[in-house]
């Protein structure tokens, strides 16, 4: 047996580390190959009426955080009157809080029957329409909000095969955060129980930021800078270990519908961020569920904040993310 010597064995034990580093990399950033990348053309969905929805919300219906109910109450009023719009069967899914009413709201395309069984399944894209504090919450959460009431005017006219629900959720943010009085797990616990089998979950967490300065885009870890762009001009999406195959497909249909940059990261929900909105509900309960993000704080320093404003969003990108997830919806509902 001829022994490895010294400069052999060290060679080995990089090339061996070279690899599992490689490996690791594929796995958290899983890049997808989609053919080539559509060119820069102008968004088909209208910028204008995605600034519309942000303005009823952060100003007409401010402030939306849990202790202004009745305001609450017209920034949902508003929401259903746009899910009607655009030809969905919507109901209100009512529960309490605190001695409080509050509402989620439901738009449901595609097969007609509410019913849910045994043996349905079901596609959920979901945004919450409350605030951190007395603030307008143009980015968190309007822009997921008006993205979500989009989307719903492009589901509208096309024939699914299998029904999606658009959800409304109100009671995302403090105190109610990480509590089964969030919105997403009232209504994550509803299809538990009824038995639904959820195809997938996407979440709508903050969608209108972006930056094009260097260095305007930060990581939990510093090894993150690594593998992604220091610069916020990307739309995210996030997934668990266990939602590689579901990321995967969704990212593939993401990216081949425009020129916006779209970045992924699969990763433990320890990492912070990984889990901070109403997916976490789903998670929760076994569901596979991704969030769509601008990555709030890590890219919006006006995160919770008086300043989260109309004037910050970038509305022809805005209109971009909006047209990647009816992409994604379209494909996985086939």
């Amino acid at each position: 047996m001829i022994k490895a010597g010294p400069s052999r064995v060290l060679l080995i034990a990089v090339a061996f580390a070279a690899g599992v580093i490689t490996a690791v990399a594929l796995l958290i950033t899983q890049p997808v190959w989609a053919g080539h990348r559509p060119r820069a053309t102008a968004p088909t969905v209208d910028p204008e009426r995605l600034r519309q929805h942000v303005t009823a919300l952060s100003v007409t219906f401010a402030p939306r955080d849990y202790t202004h109910v009745e305001t609450l109450d017209r920034a949902a009023a508003y929401i259903q009157e746009q899910f009607r719009q655009a030809g969905a069967d919507v109901s209100e899914q009512v529960f309490v809080a605190d001695s409080q009413h509050y509402r989620n709201i439901i738009a449901r395309f595609g097969p007609k029957s509410r019913e849910h069984g045994a043996d349905s399944e079901l596609i959920v894209v979901g945004a919450h329409y409350d605030v951190c504090g007395p603030y307008p919450g143009a980015d968190d959460n309007a822009s997921g909000i008006a993205g979500l009431i989009e989307l719903a005017y492009l589901l509208g006219k096309q024939e699914l095969h299998t029904p999606v629900e658009l959800v409304a959720y109100t009671l995302e943010e403090p105190p109610f955060f990480r509590s089964e009085q969030m919105g997403g797990a009232v209504h994550a616990e509803s299809l538990l129980e009824k038995h639904v089998k959820l195809r997938a979950m996407l979440c709508l967490e903050m969608i209108g930021y972006f930056s094009d300065e260097p260095n305007s885009q930060q990581y939990p870890l510093a090894e993150l800078k690594a593998l992604y762009p220091n610069k916020g001009n990307f739309i995210a999406l996030v997934g668990t270990f266990d939602d590689v195959g579901l990321l995967r497909r969704v990212k593939r249909a993401m990216i081949a519908t425009n020129d916006l940059p779209l970045r992924s990261i699969n990763a433990p929900r320890g990492l912070q961020g990984v889990d901070f909105s109403d997916h976490l509900n789903y998670w929760n309960r076994g569901f596979p569920a991704l969030m769509i993000t601008d990555t709030a704080f890590y890219r919006n320093k006006r995160y919770h904040h008086p300043e989260d404003v109309i004037s910050t969003l970038d509305f022809n990108r805005m209109a971009k993310v909006v047209e990647q997830v009816h992409a994604a919806v379209s494909e996985l509902e086939r």
